[in-house]
């Protein structure tokens, strides 16, 4: 079923992001601004080389955890973000449990210390190994008064999808069978097996990340592109122009 994609496309002919433009997609950073800078500079070289035309950087997702230097990865993304409307930026899993705990929820804390989170803390400022002693009330009040306000509300304003001609990007995946106007948010930020087990068409190709594979997971109805940068140190960028689709990657 796909009349619930805005845009029904022929399913006989490969999926197109169309002439008039060239989208580069980034899979999970996880605090690896190091891998970012890498990979940006991999972006402008690619793109010297392709026709003059707009270029949309969609950034999937969960910029935050597991890597030492996620506040400079937010700091660089809200950097992207107002150099232009072509910038897109999704909301990952990572992404809703830091801003609820750095909202001062304890519960949120507890879940942020088991996904990777006081690399979080750390990449603010909170001293190395300073997390193993503090409870998950007190890590929800540091992050409370040490992680800028502005940083917090820019990930939590960030959106769940972005829908670009056959194409929808998202973080996770996507419910099987459900429209996408009636897409539980949580699921587009957190669902796994059932969309990664689904062999049929969602309507448009799906590009999503939270899944880590060794390399680019390409399916018929999906491109996973979690290479596990925060561990591997291989950063994957899918291009698109037209039906056209190439990666580039950081090594690894």
């Amino acid at each position: 079923m796909v009349g619930w994609f805005r845009r029904v496309r022929n399913e006989a002919a490969p999926p197109s992001i169309g002439d008039d433009r060239l989208v580069y997609a980034i899979g999970d950073i996880h605090g690896r601004a190091d891998l970012l800078g890498q990979l940006l500079d991999l972006i402008a070289q690619d793109v010297a080389g392709r026709p003059r035309l707009p270029i949309h950087l969609v950034l999937l997702g969960d910029l935050v955890d597991r890597g030492p230097h996620s506040a400079q990865v937010v700091t660089h993304a809200i950097s992207l973000s107002q150099a232009g409307s072509h910038v897109h930026i999704l909301k990952g899993n990572h992404e809703e449990v830091f801003v609820l705990a750095a909202r001062g929820d304890p519960r949120a804390a507890r879940t942020l210390r088991r996904i990777g989170g006081i690399a979080t803390l750390e990449s603010y400022g909170l001293a190395a190994d300073g997390g193993a002693a503090m409870d998950d009330d007190e890590i929800a009040g540091w992050l409370l008064n040490h992680v800028p306000r502005a940083h917090v509300d820019f990930l939590d304003g960030l959106p769940d999808r972005l829908e670009m001609r056959d194409y929808l990007f998202v973080h996770a995946g996507v419910r099987p069978h459900v429209p996408l106007a009636d897409q539980d948010p949580a699921d587009l930020r957190w669902i796994r097996q059932e969309f990664l087990n689904h062999g049929r068409s969602f309507g448009p190709m799906v590009v999503h990340g939270h899944s880590i594979t060794d390399d680019v997971d390409e399916r018929a109805n999906r491109i996973g592109i979690d290479t596990g940068a925060w561990s591997s140190g291989r950063l994957t960028a899918l291009g698109l122009h037209g039906a056209d689709r190439w990666t580039l990657q950081t090594g690894g």
